[in-house]
C-alpha cells in the first residue's frame, strides 16, 4: 500500500508576529516544526504501511529550510520525502499550494492513500487536503478520527459536532485527520541517525510541470488584505439589587445601546 502524506513546516510558537507591509508571518528567528495535525497524518500512515505493507512518502512545499522537518519524518520511520521548492511558489494562497501538491502527487505516480493532516495551525484554513483531492479528482473523508483499509475499500469514522459518521470510499482516496485518530511516536535513535544521513529529494516548478499561472502569488486567487490582533474584552459589568431590578437595569442598558 502506497501512502503519500502532505505535511507542513510552521512556527513552533504562539507569539507569532505578521509583517505589516506584506501581511505574512515573519518566520525569521522563530523555531519551525512539523505542523501537529501532520504529525498525527504521519503517525496513520505508518500505522496502515505496519498492517498492510508497502510505503509512505512524505511531501512538503515549502523554502530550503523545509527540508529539516522532512528529516524529522525520517526519524519517525518514514520510507522516502520529497521538497517541492522554488522561488516561484512564493505567495502562494491555499488553492495554488493544492495544485502544486497535487503536481507533485501526479509526478510521484502510483499511490492509494493521501492523508493529511486537519489544518495547519498557521492558517487555520483546512482548505489544502480537500483541494488536493478536487484536482486530482479523488473522493475524500475529512476530520478522520478512524481509518480501516479492506480489500481496495477505505473506511473512515469522521468526528463531526456532535456525532461520527462512519463512510466508504474507493482507493485510491484523499483523508484529512484529527488528532483524536492517535498518539504520534516519538523518533528512535536509529531514526534520528537515519535522518541526520538521509538526502532529500527536492523538485522544482518545472520539474513537477507546473503552470506559471497557478503557482505562487500570480497563481492565487485570493490575498490577504489586512491581519491584526482582536482588541482585548473590556471587563464586565456587575449589576446589583434584586433580579427584578438587575433585569430592568440589563434591558435599559441593551436598549441604550440600541442592542434590543
Amino acid at each position: 500500500m502506497n501512502i503519500i502524506v502532505c505535511i507542513k513546516q510552521v512556527p513552533g510558537t504562539t507569539q507569532v508576529r505578521i509583517n505589516p507591509e506584506t501581511n505574512t508571518l515573519i518566520r525569521e528567528g522563530v523555531e519551525a516544526i512539523i505542523n501537529p495535525f501532520d504529525e498525527n497524518a504521519i503517525e496513520a500512515a505508518l500505522q496502515l504501511r505496519d498492517k498492510h505493507g508497502g510505503k509512505v512518502t512524505v511531501i512538503t512545499m515549502g523554502p530550503p529550510q523545509a527540508a529539516n522537518a522532512l528529516k524529522d519524518a525520517i526519524a519517525l520511520g518514514v520510507d522516502d520525502v520529497i521538497l517541492v521548492s522554488d522561488r516561484a511558489f512564493a505567495g502562494a494562497d491555499t488553492w495554488a499550494t493544492s495544485y502544486t501538491l497535487s503536481q507533485t502527487i501526479r509526478k510521484i505516480g502510483q499511490y492509494d492513500l493521501i492523508i493529511c493532516g486537519k489544518q495547519a495551525i498557521d492558517g487555520d484554513t483546512a482548505q489544502v487536503g480537500p483541494g488536493v483531492a478536487e484536482f486530482l479528482g479523488l473522493p475524500q473523508a475529512t476530520f478522520a478520527v478512524g481509518i480501516e483499509v479492506n480489500d481496495g475499500v477505505l473506511k473512515v469514522n469522521r468526528l463531526l459536532e456532535e456525532t461520527n459518521e462512519i463512510i466508504e470510499l474507493k482507493l485510491p482516496a484523499m483523508v484529512t485527520v484529527v488528532k483524536q485518530i492517535n498518539t504520534p511516536r516519538m523518533p528512535s535513535f536509529k531514526g534520528k541517525i537515519k535522518a541526520k544521513n538521509a538526502a532529500v529529494t527536492q523538485w522544482n516548478a518545472k520539474e513537477i510541470n507546473a503552470e506559471e499561472s497557478k503557482i505562487g502569488l500570480k497563481g492565487s486567487p485570493t490575498s490577504v488584505v489586512k491581519i491584526f490582533t482582536p482588541p482585548p474584552k473590556g471587563g464586565g459589568e456587575i449589576l446589583s439589587g434584586s433580579i427584578d431590578e438587575a433585569v430592568d437595569s440589563l434591558v435599559k442598558k441593551l436598549r441604550d445601546r440600541k442592542v434590543c
